[in-house]
């Protein structure tokens, strides 16, 4: 009986060691991924590129990141996620230093895409690695603490990285940041396994992970379900509009259309970082435990950023920082609940498939970044094209978004409320 006790304490620390590391790759992906932005004013003096040169270094990343999400899902299914994360994880190493060398716009693409590809299982693969450890009903709540924890890599990627940069340079700088992932992956390839259990145990359940032909068989089932692409297109534009915002829009937004300053403007984009990360794990609190569903947190989520684009929209030119503050800090709160999304997804396909379906759905999250964040900058060249960064070239962008984010607020409408469904039927077999 001892030892029994023992054995499940151990097993219960380690759980927690495994999602610290998973959680800790997931960081660095959110501070590559946002990286770009600070250190532009460096690219331009020693590249030489312009705005489109800019934007698309600052894509490619989103569109390698997307197009990986189908393979990733497989691999997770296939061959688990401690090799399939370590593997890519070194890709990730490799475009790192690929981009502190680059001396020109081409060396630098290639380095992100290097990034993107790398760095797109390290949230799947923690999603997966939380299914495998820990019990369903923990699932949405720890999901969102991995977002929130991941806000530590765009943080990162703010003031740390100017430091930084100031110090060393942003080429030793991503040099340096390169060689730290490098240790991080070591450590988490020693440490995880891809399931609890003695080693007689990971063998079996090695062998009896889903070949790559039953995997593709079963995606199939999971593409022709209407749920799938509701949810699919849902977090396509939630998440799109959302980063690209935060990633790039809101800043000039700021310090063009509302005459703040910079460091003011960092300030409350700061504050919306802090909206999502006291968001997501309190929406998974209240989806997992208060009110046994997920649609009724995704859909207010939804309607609320509707709400916050509409007053952006109105409020006048010179609005108090406090005021915008606070309105920037309710879109990442209310931007949250699409976290969300992945655990309903999860919940609609057997389990030894959920690392297939999540990264179905990742893959839409992550192109709806690309997508706006470039489509936005187009649609407001293309109405205002002598003032695209003028508060009427913004205001459209905004109504735009808003129309997007109502459509998919009613066809949420129509998606399957899984997390009840589960409960009455647990309930049923007990």
């Amino acid at each position: 009986m001892h030892i029994e006790h023992s054995h499940k304490r151990l097993k219960s620390s380690r759980r927690w060691l495994i999602l610290i590391a998973a959680g800790t790759l997931f960081i660095l992906s959110q501070f590559y991924r946002s990286s770009v932005a600070v250190i532009t004013p460096e690219l331009i003096l020693d590249l030489n590129l312009d705005a489109w040169e800019l934007s698309t270094v600052s894509a490619s990343f989103f569109y390698a990141f997307a197009l990986m999400q189908i393979p990733v899902g497989i691999f997770l299914d296939s061959i688990g996620p401690r090799i399939t994360m370590t593997l890519l994880t070194l890709v990730a190493v490799g475009g790192a230093f690929i981009f502190s060398m680059g001396e020109s716009y081409y060396p630098l693409v290639t380095g992100r895409i290097f990034l993107g590809v790398g760095m797109a299982c390290n949230f799947m693969g923690t999603l997966k690695l939380i299914t495998i450890w820990f019990e369903p009903k923990q699932f949405a709540t720890l999901s969102a603490v991995i977002v929130s924890a991941g806000t530590a890599g765009n943080i990162a990627a703010a003031t740390p990285l100017v430091l930084m940069v100031n110090a060393m340079g942003w080429r030793n700088s991503f040099m340096t940041m390169g060689g730290f992932t490098f240790l991080i992956v070591i450590l988490f390839f020693c440490l995880v396994s891809d399931g609890p259990g003695t080693q007689k145990n990971l063998k079996h359940q090695t062998t009896s992970r889903p070949r790559v032909k039953d995997t593709i068989k079963r995606a199939r089932m999971l593409f022709s379900q209407q749920d799938f692409w509701i949810i699919s297109f849902s977090t396509f534009c939630r998440y799109g509009i959302f980063a690209s915002v935060q990633v790039l829009w809101a800043g000039p937004y700021l310090i063009k259309a509302m005459g703040l300053s910079s460091i003011t403007a960092g300030n409350i984009l700061l504050v919306m970082s802090l909206g999502l990360i006291i968001g997501s794990p309190l929406n998974g609190y209240l989806s997992d435990i208060i009110f046994n569903s997920r649609k009724k947190i995704i859909i207010p989520g939804i309607w609320g950023m509707v709400i916050i684009l509409l007053i952006l929209v109105f409020i006048p030119e010179g609005t108090g920082k406090v005021t915008l503050a606070i309105l920037f800090f309710c879109f990442g709160l209310f931007s949250s609940s699409g976290q969300i999304m992945y655990a309903h997804i999860k919940e609609q396909v057997p389990h030894e498939n959920a690392g297939m379906a999540m990264t179905a759905i990742n893959f839409f999250t992550m192109a709806g970044v690309a997508v706006f964040l470039q489509g936005m900058g187009f649609l407001m060249k293309l109405l205002y094209p002598g003032t695209s960064l003028g508060v009427p070239a913004f205001k459209s962008a905004f109504i735009f978004c808003s129309i997007c984010l109502v459509i998919i607020g009613i066809g949420y409408t129509l998606t399957t409320e899984t997390l009840v469904q589960r409960n009455k039927t647990a309930q049923i077999t007990s």
